[in-house]
């Protein structure tokens, strides 16, 4: 009885701060800590900011291009480190993935910024801080986590699959889109979501690589929780925790029918 209770406080602690957040979403008050009614009139004022509207359009698409990005680079840096087990550069290459892991934020962005300075003095490009210089800045900390998960699954993937295809002819890289990437779909799928979710969530190296012209919505919403907590935020936080349940759903569902079509 006192493991299910400890449990319970565990999950309360964990989850009641949101229930409470989505419930003051609904709240008609424009006190957030005084209930004064059911109102959705909030969602309707979300609605209508273009400039919420226009950080959640750029957030999405840096989320979306810096995830895939982080996924392809993340797996062929996994596949080289399971696949090729001694290759010139192997430790670095293998520090340099997993650097970000370890490295303080404040430092990755602090560093990523110095880099576009420089590289703006020298080329010319990238011109500013912009939707590029986001992107570029959450594939470089996202794929250290896509190489991890993929790399775990490869190791405990059954090599001998991959050498039985070409054993009867198949190419290498025949082998690995027809063999090893299925085997493999349900750890890019996760590298993915971990990577998206990474890129949402990021507020530390988003300040340092975002520019007037290009505000990610983290940036925007801790911009106005600065100067209070209103039920807009309420909202625009509910609906991303909405989004997050739906996404989280089909990846568990789609995980669960490539399983069932394996034992199959």
């Amino acid at each position: 009885m006192m493991l299910y209770s400890l449990l319970a406080l565990a999950y309360a602690f964990l989850y009641l701060p949101i229930v409470v957040m989505i419930v003051f979403s609904f709240n008609a008050s424009n006190l957030v800590t005084v209930w004064g009614g059911f109102s959705t009139k909030w969602y309707g004022e979300l609605l209508h900011d273009q400039k919420v509207l226009d950080a959640a359009w750029l957030s999405l698409k840096v989320a979306m291009t810096s995830a895939t990005l982080s996924t392809v680079l993340g797996t062929l840096a996994a596949v080289a480190l399971v696949r090729f087990h001694r290759f010139t550069g192997r430790t670095l290459f293998t520090g340099m993935v997993t650097a970000p892991l370890v490295m303080p934020e404040v430092i990755t962005g602090l560093a990523l910024l110095l880099l576009f300075v420089a590289m703006e003095h020298a080329f010319g490009w990238p011109a500013g801080r912009s939707m590029t210089t986001i992107v570029i800045a959450h594939t470089t900390f996202s794929l250290s986590f896509v190489t991890v998960v993929v790399r775990s699954r490869l190791a405990q993937m059954d090599a001998s699959l991959e050498e039985a295809a070409m054993d009867l002819g198949a190419r290498p890289l025949r082998v690995f889109m027809t063999i090893t990437l299925p085997l493999i779909m349900p750890a890019l799928l996760a590298g993915w979501l971990l990577a998206f979710t990474l890129s949402i969530d990021d507020v530390v190296i988003s300040a340092f690589v975002s520019g007037p012209g290009a505000t990610p919505l983290p940036i925007v919403i801790f911009s106005k929780v600065r100067l209070g907590v209103n039920p807009e935020i309420n909202a625009l936080a509910t609906i991303v925790v909405a989004l997050v349940g739906i996404a989280m759903a089909i990846a568990g569902r789609v995980a669960l029918g490539r399983e069932q079509s394996r034992r199959v």
